[in-house]
């Protein structure tokens, strides 16, 4: 069975893990995560979003954090940019990179954003626009790749064509995000199949949940198709809101675990980003959600 190499690790605990999650967590506190992580090794780590507190309260004080962070020549520190207000506020923190994200489920996207992903696509257009002329990358999220809370199925079709037209507004990389965690190996093959006909495995990544224990094999099933970035959080933190029962992202200590075992290059020190998980999950007064920090503690 053929591998890539190496895999990128795109660190998504303290932006889609934290918001969450229902203890409220301070500046301080989400910039010592952040500053474990980056020694830890992880070199892409979303940091915060710059959205409205009113709507994603768990994100205020990205502006902050993103001034306390420390400066580290090996890591890159991105933030969710929903419109051209969020994006005006990266580009003061000095942000590098900046994500958009749309939906695969029509349904979804009116819960989530409150408009089409027609409308959706239509409002990150100039948001990309910008951000590529000030210089920074943008990377696109798809939300329910597989399965939608509200229209079940969701057709691998539909994901192609949001993914065509996030990467032809620029986007470096598309991440495909199993939302409500519904998808198994089969699943994932056949809609990375559909994909990488007319899209390159390297401007792909996928992003699983966990929520029916599929998540890893998800990955290793992705891993074997060719796609060498994967998103992770940290101790499993986060979950969807909109999605019943869906529990957390895979834990990046559970993937890290795998890659190891698969010799899969990753440069992640694994006792220091236990420790990490560790660390967050008694701020938070959870449980940690990686199985590896508990068999590791």
């Amino acid at each position: 069975m053929n591998y890539p190499s190496s895999v990128k690790i795109v660190e998504v605990g303290p932006r889609d893990g934290l918001q969450n999650e229902k203890v409220a967590v301070d500046v301080a506190t989400k910039v010592e995560l952040i500053s474990r992580l980056t020694d830890a090794g992880l070199t892409t780590i979303e940091a915060g979003s710059f959205v409205s507190p009113k709507w994603v309260p768990q994100m205020a004080g990205s502006d902050e954090v993103f001034a306390e962070l420390p400066s580290h020549a090996n890591t890159t520190y991105t933030a969710l940019t929903p419109n051209m207000k969020g994006l005006e506020r990266a580009i003061a923190c000095g942000v590098k990179e900046v994500a958009v994200f749309a939906a695969a489920s029509e349904s979804f996207s009116q819960k989530n954003i409150n408009c089409s992903i027609a409308e959706s696509i239509d409002r990150f257009r100039p948001v990309a626009k910008e951000a590529l002329s000030a210089g920074l990358a943008v990377r696109g999220y798809i939300s329910c790749v597989v399965g939608c809370p509200y229209q079940g199925a969701v057709d691998g079709e539909a994901v192609t064509q949001v993914a065509a037209q996030l990467l032809a507004m620029g986007c470096y990389e598309v991440s495909l995000g199993d939302t409500i965690g519904v998808g198994t190996p089969a699943a994932i093959e056949t809609l990375l199949n559909g994909l990488l006909k007319d899209i390159a495995p390297e401007q792909l990544a996928i992003h699983a949940h966990d929520t029916y224990g599929q998540a890893l094999a998800n990955i290793l099933r992705a891993l074997q198709l060719g796609i060498s970035t994967v998103d992770s959080s940290v101790a499993g933190l986060g979950g969807c809101p909109y999605a019943k029962g869906a529990s957390g992202n895979i834990a990046t200590e559970d993937l890290v675990y795998m890659l190891d075992g698969l010799g899969i290059h990753h440069g992640i020190d694994l006792p220091k980003l236990v420790a990490a998980g560790n660390y967050i999950s008694q701020k938070l007064n959870r449980t940690n959600g990686s199985k590896v920090g508990i068999a590791l503690q």
